[in-house]
């Protein structure tokens, strides 16, 4: 019988390094690819813990806790995962923590994720003789723009060692410090940036007709595509086409020539994602056609959707009570429209992603992510550790 190990005791010793960690990177915040000083100072941590590690996809680490208890020649392995990068905001707070470099803020939690994992890393590592495997730790640069983690997996951090399974965390500012969020199935939606250009024949504003308007043809477009999401597509799975800019003309009396539209396509299925993508193209096609003018579009493959694996899920479901009891583990009904590039992960292996909460509403600490007054409940920190630690030794151990 397995001796019951108190991974929220041992994580809860080490809260104080934790929130200096965290504060610290919090105050310096770095941009995708650019992350070279947090980068750094994840170096020189592992280096302390004696944890060997290798630069992957630029500014990111990958790092490997060897399990000294294997008995087999085929042991396993899972992967626990944090990102590094901030975001182009302005941190309006007001703390002892605020953002030392104007312009760039940690306004979406990536500063606890790195924390976190690190905490992870200190208290998996002074346990390795026990550990029946191995556990990688992914510090994934650039998640907030391009999706650092198909850069890593094309350098082969899942390999060598394989890596059977894989668990991701993102802080939560819905969700109240001491709980957690979990669902099945879909966690994420799948994104497709997409640019039409609407070419036309520009002119006076006063004789229309010598003209082929792409302003009209431009709103017939923007107009036709909502008929995708509330027409073509099922209700019982959530979907969206925004339209966030449009740019064309240079005076109110001048017929432009050319519009430029950009939207974004978000979708829960991989079927509801590509039949989106061909409609978007064809009713846009279309229109401009019937109305004389052409268009150019171009649809980026951005993010997948996110799947949580049924079976990790579960790993999940029975390790969390023992860190944070099951009264705090909410069952989400819902995934969420945002999109996550753990999804490239979570295509490669079978993997859980879930949230933890941040939150505390007495304090106010709930400000929107991505916000410029974005700010977690540090007491979330530990928790984090210990839920990260609980499900990566169980895994190994069971």
């Amino acid at each position: 019988m397995k001796e019951k190990i108190d991974f929220l005791k041992m994580a809860e010793e080490i809260k104080e390094e934790l929130v200096y960690i965290r504060r610290d990177i919090h105050e310096n915040p770095e941009l995708g690819f650019e992350e070279y000083r947090t980068s750094k100072k994840i170096k020189d941590i592992l280096d302390k813990e004696g944890i060997p590690y290798k630069a992957v996809a630029g500014t990111g680490i990958s790092a490997l806790i060897k399990g000294e208890k294997s008995s087999s020649d085929k042991v396993k392995t899972i992967a626990l995962r944090g990102d590094i990068d901030a975001l182009p905001i302005k941190d309006a707070k007001v703390c002892s923590y605020t953002s030392k470099i104007e312009g760039k803020m940690h306004a979406c939690g990536h500063d606890a994720h790195t924390t976190i994992l690190l905490g992870a890393a200190k208290i998996l590592n002074s346990m390795k003789k026990e550990l029946k495997g191995n556990i990688v730790l992914l510090f994934e640069p650039a998640e907030e723009t391009v999706g650092g983690a198909k850069y890593m997996i094309k350098e082969g951090v899942l390999e060598e060692p394989y890596v059977d399974a894989i668990i991701g965390l993102h802080v939560s500012e819905a969700i109240e410090a001491g709980k957690i969020g979990i669902k099945r199935d879909v966690f994420n939606a799948a994104s497709n940036p997409f640019t039409i250009k609407i070419k036309g024949k520009g002119g006076h504003g006063a004789h229309p007709e010598d003209t082929i308007d792409p302003i009209l043809i431009a709103s017939n477009i923007i107009m036709s595509l909502q008929s995708i999401v509330s027409r073509e597509l099922s209700p019982a799975y959530p979907s969206v086409i925004t339209i966030g800019s449009i740019h064309g003309g240079t005076a109110e009396n001048i017929i432009p020539k050319e519009v430029e539209i950009k939207g974004i396509i978000r979708t829960m299925t991989n079927e509801q994602r590509e039949y989106a993508k061909k409609r978007v193209a064809e009713i846009s096609k279309g229109i401009a056609e019937s109305l004389r003018g052409r268009v150019e579009i171009k649809i980026d493959e951005s993010y997948p959707c996110l799947y949580n694996d049924d079976e990790m899920v579960k790993l999940l479901e029975n390790t969390a009570p023992k860190v944070i009891g099951e009264e705090n583990i909410i069952k989400l009904k819902h995934p969420s429209m945002g999109v996550e590039s753990f999804a490239y992960f979570a295509m490669e292996r079978p993997s859980v992603f879930y949230f933890l909460g941040s939150a505390n509403f007495e304090k106010g600490i709930n400000n929107p992510a991505h916000g410029d007054l974005f700010d977690i409940d540090e007491s979330c920190l530990p928790i984090g550790v210990a839920l990260q630690c609980n499900m990566a030794y169980e895994y190994l151990t069971r």
